[in-house]
């Protein structure tokens, strides 16, 4: 078994919810509690300089260096897909937009079954997390660990996207997190504070590293969970060349994300026996649903040349980035201080949804792939996203080898409807930027461009361009149904000492950003572990 230890608590992946639950749990000083992280300290400048993410994603410096596998409904096109590979995760690597979902997703997933996680449920949780610096809120925390502030509409574009959305019928709305409808234009909520990134590292983990019971261990490849006569009784990682094997006396916690916990289950025996067996796997639990349930935000951006110079592509030159890196090391401030983004849109597509389909944000620049490529001229764009998509894909082991990538299929557009809601949602972009608001500043447009005028040209157009907005979720699906993965209490559906808390148990994914559900997910789960209620903590609140 190589080197051998114990604990009472093993957390796998210090992201979104793992750094949660390392603080949660290690607050008990009579808890002893193990956090592996396959990567490594959050020390880089680019992780708590705002702006920095643009260079995250370009080098992938701090990520797994994942790709989807060949996309058939996206013309055979294999997607980037950036996953945290350092402590926070992928909130050291986001955008840093704090949205937590409209109030309808949280009640659907206590209709399907799971009790316990209704929005009103949910809603101590979150407010819990949040030390939110804007206006009162009722629904807003105040004391919470996770630093988040409101965004100014002050660059000229922002103000105009606000005025156009509101000539094309859309109303404001203030605070998209208050608990109300979601629908409407107005300031963005970032998990920013004092011009750096909140991470759920920063926040969360930060303040618990002194404790003597929590022990973070990092570059630490977690191989399998050990199993004994139906119980989780430790896993095996390994660090460098050396291998070593954990015990815990009380749980096995996985929080690696949708990509990494059906991962380990699988690569631990745990998953569809059949798909198991045919990459080298020896079965040890039937449990169909793992990896299953794979749901995204898909995204695609309307691009508007500018006819003024007041667009951030110059800030992108290297001389020009190089000061406002210098800038920022010396003084916290300057344009690297922001994250580029001041107000955003919730719409619905159709009448009668339960809540807005698509997610719009103006960005002050023009870019494709992740931001590695910009385009080289003075522009600006509607990035959105497709909110409730309806097109489920999948994460599947093709090795036995922890080292390899899993198979990552999105299955975008698999339903014809996804399709469909993201052709009218370019024009829906498209008559916001026609609006009077932006007279001053439109150019052509740059994407799809005007030749791409009909429904079919449209839809082929997004075939060729959507991609991934990293909202990846529903993997180790929470629920009673044939796929579903943990239980209510987020309990690995027939075994003992296990459990998922982290984006993978989302039975559908929430409308909005996914960070802010995540880390609610690690506070609750915490509360689960320790035996503690949501009511007890409601009347605390």
């Amino acid at each position: 078994m190589g080197n051998v230890s114990s604990t009472d608590y093993i957390i796998v992946g210090a992201g979104s919810a793992g750094c949660v639950l390392a603080n949660r749990l290690s607050a008990d000083p009579s808890n002893r509690v193990t956090l592996l992280e396959a990567g490594g300290p959050d020390r880089s400048i680019f992780i708590h300089m705002p702006a920095g993410y643009f260079q995250l994603m370009r080098t992938g410096q701090i990520d797994w260096g994942y790709n989807s596998l060949p996309q058939p409904g996206l013309g055979g096109r294999r997607l980037h897909v950036p996953r945290g590979k350092v402590l926070g995760g992928s909130s050291s690597l986001n955008g840093m937009v704090y949205v937590r979902g409209d109030a309808s997703d949280f009640d659907h997933w206590a209709q399907l079954g799971n009790r316990g996680w209704s929005y009103s449920d949910c809603l101590p949780y979150f407010r819990r997390s949040e030390q939110f610096s804007g206006p009162a809120n009722p629904a807003r925390g105040r004391d919470g660990p996770l630093k988040t502030t409101r965004n100014a509409i002050v660059h000229p574009l922002a103000k105009a996207f606000v005025e156009a959305s509101k000539q094309h019928g859309l109303p404001y709305n203030d605070d998209f997190n208050s608990g109300a409808d979601q629908e409407g234009v107005g300031p963005m909520d970032c998990t920013l504070a004092d011009n750096r990134r909140y991470s759920s590292a920063v926040a969360y983990l930060r303040p618990a590293l002194a404790r003597p019971n929590l022990s973070v261990i990092t570059r630490a490849l977690v191989s399998r969970v050990l199993v004994e006569k139906g119980r989780a009784v430790g896993v095996e990682y390994v660090t460098g060349r050396e291998k070593h094997t954990i015990l815990a006396d009380r749980e096995v916690i996985l929080a690696g994300g949708a990509v990494n916990s059906p991962q380990l289950l699988q690569l631990s025996g745990i998953g569809n026996p059949d798909a198991l067996r045919a990459v080298g796997v020896t079965p040890i639990h039937d449990l169909r649903g793992v990896g299953r349930n794979l749901q995204d935000h898909p995204a695609f951006s309307v691009k508007q040349r500018c006819t003024q110079p007041i667009s951030y592509y110059p800030m992108t030159k290297t001389l020009n980035a190089a000061v406002s890196l210098a800038q920022y090391a010396l003084t916290k401030s300057g344009p690297a201080a922001g994250n580029g983004m001041e107000a955003m849109a919730f719409v619905r597509t159709r009448p009668g949804l339960a809540a807005p389909d698509i997610q719009y944000f103006l960005m002050f620049l023009m870019y494709e792939d992740s931001g590695r490529r910009i385009l080289q001229e003075h522009g600006f764009m509607l990035y959105y996203t497709l909110q409730r998509p309806e097109s489920r894909g999948s994460i599947m082991i093709t090795s036995n080898d922890p080292g390899v990538a899993p198979g990552i299929d999105f299955n975008y557009f698999e339903r014809e409807i996804d399709l469909v809601t993201m052709r009218e949602a370019v024009k829906i972009a498209r008559d916001i930027f026609a609006q009077p608001a932006f007279d001053p500043f439109r150019g052509g447009e740059y994407g799809p461009g005007p030749d791409v005028k009909t429904d079919r040209q449209i839809e082929e157009h997004l075939r060729n361009n959507a991609f991934s907005n990293y909202h990846l979720s529903g993997t180790c699906k929470m629920g009673r149904d044939a796929d579903a993965v943990v239980d209510d209490q987020l309990r690995v559906h027939g075994l003992d000492g296990l459990r998922v808390v982290d984006a993978s148990i989302m039975p559908t994914v929430v409308s909005g950003n996914t960070n802010a559900a995540t880390i609610m997910i690690g506070e609750k789960g915490s509360d689960l572990i320790l035996g503690h209620h949501t009511a007890e903590l409601a009347e605390s609140a």
